[in-house]
């Protein structure tokens, strides 16, 4: 069984992912994190992230980078979303997404195109989303609680740049895959974000 999840950042798409994997049993990437990586990479070699050589080049990175905590931060972040607007970076990841995605007794994959570019052939293809202002709110949050001294209407312009880029892209732009099931996040807590989307999943499968 193959699971696709796709949705904006902050949407809560990552906590949903992971849990939905846990309860299904099947093996989890998060491949927002590769895009991370490259992005970092490109940052450690003080290169161009919207230079489409650069951002290739940072595709070489090593495996142990994506154990690196700092690949968790707003601005490894914004570089991922920068490198990932171009498609030689795109094309240099989806083989190991791709084949992770098919690997025997099936698996669950989180990002911004697995039910449309990564694997239309999933099982279930859910899009988790959340309006922009919440989303902003979430990650101003998590950064506060982190200790970091960020502004909220800071956070809401660069989710908004990182949508536009994400959605806009011409390769494999962020969007809904036809048959998705949609779960908006605005109104709910983690607990029952987890239980609508483990609800969502198994009714579909019900239909299968």
């Amino acid at each position: 069984m193959i699971i696709a999840v796709d949705g904006p950042t902050a949407s809560g798409k990552g906590t949903i992912s992971k849990a939905l994997a846990a309860h299904f049993g099947l093996p989890f990437l998060d491949t927002g994190l590769l895009y991370r990586a490259v992005g970092r990479q490109v940052q450690l070699h003080k290169a161009n992230p919207d230079e489409p050589a650069d951002a290739l080049a940072g595709c070489a990175f090593p495996d142990g980078l994506l154990d690196d905590p700092v690949l968790r931060n707003e601005e490894v972040g914004g570089l991922a979303s920068r490198v990932s607007t171009h498609p030689e970076v795109r094309a240099a990841l989806n083989k190991r997404q791709v084949d992770f995605a098919n690997q025997p007794g099936g698996a669950l994959l989180d990002g911004r195109d697995i039910g449309t570019v990564i694997a239309p052939h999933a099982d279930v293809k859910l899009f988790v989303t959340a309006p922009a202002e919440v989303r902003a709110q979430r990650r101003y949050d998590e950064m506060r609680r982190q200790g970091m001294h960020v502004d909220l209407a800071h956070i809401i312009a660069d989710i908004h740049t990182r949508d536009a880029r994400d959605m806009g892209r011409a390769d494999a732009p962020l969007k809904p895959a036809e048959d998705a099931l949609l779960l908006d996040t605005g109104d709910l807590t983690i607990g029952d974000a987890v239980q609508a989307a483990i609800a969502l999943v198994e009714g579909k499968l019900r239909q299968s």
